[in-house]
């Protein structure tokens, strides 16, 4: 992959309609009979199509589940702009978060075996784990792990996993009990993804196998996903594998994979349209695999299932109306809410360039994989809800035309946000001290350290365990500094703001993204940076 590719938003569409034209060029395509198929709408090939073309998607794979049935598992686009491999039932996409409810899972197997318990205390399974407050740390469970619930703030704890890092999965999971909490216990919803990465040390504890080697020996090959694999590192190897895609600078190219193991039990999973569609079939026959036994029991369904923790509901935007529900819950590893009368349960994934969506409406038997190699959540939403709306027969609705007006006007919201940022800065004013007196290295207590480091009158900035949080530091106002990524693919630049004392010495540091657009998982904010030593070599 080369990184100098850029590419136009025309280049992007030029490259996906070319491979439909031509599909649709195909005497095979031509002569095939228009017929109705449950759970499939006839002109589904037109609407991926014109759902990838409104939102720059490269590549698409799309499955289809209806009682009982694999009604359609297939590819569309391309893996890699620029070249002419085809995506195809079985090509690979990161599933990302779509991969929390397998760990949810594989803990069900090992209740059902009596090697844990959903409500049992995690110490009884780490007893080296601990959370910041003593009272969590003996209160919280093994489902706690599971329900974003914890006290932790959105995508806490995630700068010790993304970008990749030096630390471990077991270090990350120690490193927990320097983060103070954002709520108290089990009050809030927050988003989290680093109590996953415990979940897979409390399977590795109970069973002495990795996280990896139980769920694909368990789960994976047990349901027939014999194509899938556990790890991120796999969608760096070649073979038949989508190229993940995103908008940097301006233009949508490819990027690099995020290839750390570390958060596999969080999202590490690899799939494709065929592989999805087993396991979509799986889930809505309660835990039967194909050939009639069981990979887990009724109970464990309902486990999973079951809503722990109650969502915000603040309703749809204007232009989204008929998603308003009238709940929403968090259960095991899956999102539940309910759609014109029907529940819905489902789960969205993202990572670098690959976001998905399983959505499941057990009452009427459907299910729908989508995994793209783009960043565009609208695209399988939209795509998912004409699906949904046409084994529902509800009212039509342009899905894909909705969601570009909602994403029209958020961006011009965030422009607007930006442009304000930008004419309230006070460009006139200088920094406090010259630029040798902000370097230094400065420690966070639960992500660790930081170095400034000046050399010719200029600043930057290096985080000691993440190799790619390496930029420049540009004057903004003030005290104020903005670090710009030298890996752009990153889009995550963010303010860096120096606290003097009284005697101009630097008192502490805090940083925050730049962009209200930045992943949450850049969870700058949460960093607490004082001064420690004299700058990492």
């Amino acid at each position: 992959m080369s990184p100098s590719l850029r590419l136009s938003r025309a280049a992007v569409t030029a490259a996906v309609l070319a491979l439909f034209l031509c599909q649709a060029a195909s005497p095979a395509f031509a002569a095939a009979p228009r017929r109705t198929v449950p759970g499939v709408p006839p002109d589904i090939d037109a609407t991926v199509a014109r759902v990838m073309k409104a939102f720059e998607v490269p590549g698409l794979a799309l499955a289809i589940v209806k009682d009982g049935k694999v009604v359609l598992a297939k590819g569309y686009g391309v893996r890699k702009l620029g070249e002419a491999a085809p995506v195809d039932a079985k090509t690979l996409f990161g599933i990302a978060s779509n991969s929390k409810v397998f760990t949810a899972t594989a803990l069900g197997l090992l209740v059902e075996e009596g090697k844990l318990a959903w409500d049992a205390p995690v110490v009884d399974y780490l007893p080296w784990f601990m959370m910041y407050d003593p009272f969590v740390t003996r209160e919280l469970t093994v489902r706690d792990l599971l329900v974003h619930r914890s006290g932790l703030g959105l995508g806490a704890g995630d700068l010790l996993w993304w970008p990749e890092s030096t630390y471990n999965r077991r270090q990350v999971a120690e490193r927990l009990r320097f983060i103070k909490p954002a709520t108290s216990f089990r009050s809030a919803y927050a988003y989290d993804n680093v109590l996953y990465l415990v979940a897979g040390e409390v399977i590795q504890a109970v069973t002495g196998r990795t996280w990896e080697d139980f769920v694909l020996g368990r789960i994976l090959n047990k349901v027939g996903m014999t194509g899938s694999n556990v790890r991120h590192s796999a969608a760096g190897e070649g073979g038949n594998v989508a190229t993940p895609h995103a908008r940097v600078e301006g233009a949508v190219r490819p990027i690099a994979p995020f290839t750390s193991d570390n958060t596999n039990p969080a999202g590490g999973i690899n799939s494709g349209a065929e592989d999805m569609a087993r396991w979509m079939l799986v889930r809505l026959a309660r835990g039967k695999l194909a050939d009639g036994t069981a990979l887990y029991s009724e109970r464990t369904a309902r486990e999973l299932e079951k809503p722990v923790t109650i969502l915000p509901n603040p309703g749809p935007s204007p232009e989204l109306a008929p998603l308003k529900a009238h709940f929403r819950a968090y259960a095991l590893g899956l999102d539940i809410r309910d759609y014109r009368g029907q529940l819905v349960i489902d789960h969205t994934g993202g990572l670098p360039g690959y976001v998905s969506i399983v959505t499941l409406l057990p009452e009427r038997n459907l299910g729908v994989a989508i995994l793209t190699n783009a960043e565009s959540t609208s695209a399988f939403y939209a795509l998912t809800q004409q699906i949904v709306d046409y084994d529902l027969g509800a009212p039509p609705m342009d899905w894909a035309d909705a969601y570009l007006k909602r994403d029209a006007r958020i961006d011009a919201g965030t422009a607007q946000a930006q442009g304000q940022s930008a004419a309230a800065r006070d460009a006139s004013s200088k920094p406090s001290l010259p630029p040798a007196k902000y370097a230094g290295v400065y420690t966070d207590a639960w992500y660790g350290d930081v170095a400034v480091e000046e050399a010719g009158g200029k600043l930057g900035l290096r985080f000691s365990k993440t190799p790619a949080l390496t930029g420049d530091l540009e004057h903004w106002q003030y005290d104020t500094f903005i670090v710009r990524w030298r890996d752009r693919e990153l889009r995550a630049d963010a303010y860096v703001t120096f606290a003097l004392k009284p005697d101009g010495s630097i008192e502490r540091v805090k940083m925050e993204a730049v962009s209200p657009e930045t992943d949450f998982s850049y969870d700058f904010q949460d960093l607490d940076l004082r001064p420690a030593r004299k700058p990492l070599k």
